[in-house]
């Protein structure tokens, strides 16, 4: 049965190291409210594919079908005029070992849909790009969108110190606080050198940053100014923050620069619960207790690794 679907759908395509697996499939849950064993989901949710550091790719679909005969016959409904395009097979799919489509298949598919669309094909600098991926025992064709890998271009900061999160960590964390941006305001009372901040504000995620010492609050500044970035970014301690917020991001201070005691650590998650809904806290330790006795309750965590350094990353209302 044909089928152009009536509202949008999306199909998504992941790709993440061992040590990050954890850590995308939290970022899985918090963009779809559920996850997939396998790198590749569809959702209804629309995600830019590059706030993710673990979405490869986006299709939009247009036409979904059972056979790759009826994709034949469907996108011979689509006029391009004067635009030029390329068909892109997606190679991450939940195809098994026996029904694997291997390279010359692969292109001669991407031929054979582009024969059938009316307009010019331009393999090298489409205006448009589709995209064709099998998923769920059907076909699935649409509108093609690529991750542009933003926060390589935050790798290199003019302020940085060892123990700071890496920007794909950061980025994910930042998504992980804010999935879904509008309305939302966000505070990251411990920024430290702003690296959460960074990302976020590059995804338009409206968020503060604040730390208790003003050699990092001005490194910080420094950092988010360097990428033509905007944010307010104050000194002081986390106690004299009076506005509330939907979500507070907390990177427990471990670094040279500041370290907690366990009595600040309360402290820090007490005055959270004051003045946020919600909190993701970044911790190199177990917290379970002292999150449960500031008033916060657990939904959701992942442990990330980096060679043998471990942070645990836990959502917390």
């Amino acid at each position: 049965m044909t089928n152009q679907n009536s509202t949008a759908e999306y199909i998504y395509t992941y790709a993440c190291s061992p040590e990050e697996l954890a850590l995308c499939h939290l970022e899985m849950r918090s963009f779809f409210r559920r996850e997939s064993l396998i790198n590749i989901i569809k959702s209804n949710i629309k995600i830019d594919p590059s706030r993710s550091p673990f979405i490869r790719e986006r299709i939009e679909v247009l036409y979904e079908e059972e056979t790759l005969t009826g994709i034949y016959e469907q996108v011979s409904d689509i006029e391009m005029g004067d635009k030029t395009f390329k068909v892109i097979f997606i190679k991450i799919n939940d195809l098994g070992d026996t029904e694997k489509i291997e390279y010359k298949e692969r292109r001669e598919i991407e031929r054979e849909i582009g024969a059938q669309i009316h307009g010019k094909a331009d393999v090298h600098h489409p205006d448009h790009i589709f995209g064709i991926v099998a998923y769920g025992g059907k076909w699935y064709f649409g509108h093609y969108c690529k991750n542009e890998a933003i926060w390589l271009r935050h790798t290199k900061k003019p302020r940085e110190y060892s123990t700071a999160l890496s920007t794909r960590v950061a980025r994910a964390i930042a998504n992980i606080a804010v999935p879904h941006p509008e309305g939302i305001r966000a505070i990251d009372p411990c920024c430290g050198i702003g690296t959460v901040l960074v990302e976020a504000l590059s995804m338009g995620i409206t968020i503060e940053g604040r730390d208790i010492n003003p050699l990092v609050t001005s490194g910080s500044r420094e950092n988010i100014a360097h990428f033509n970035l905007e944010g307010n970014v104050t000194t002081g301690p986390i106690a004299e923050v009076t506005q509330n917020y939907d979500v507070a991001i907390i990177d427990m201070p471990y670094n040279l620069y500041t370290h907690a005691t366990p009595e600040d650590q309360l402290s820090i998650l007490k005055h959270t619960r004051r003045f946020a809904d919600k909190m993701v806290l970044v911790t190199i330790e177990s917290m379970d207790h002292m999150i449960k006795e500031a008033g916060f309750e657990i939904k959701d965590r992942c442990v990330t690794k980096k060679g043998y350094f471990k942070r645990e990353i836990i959502v917390c209302v």
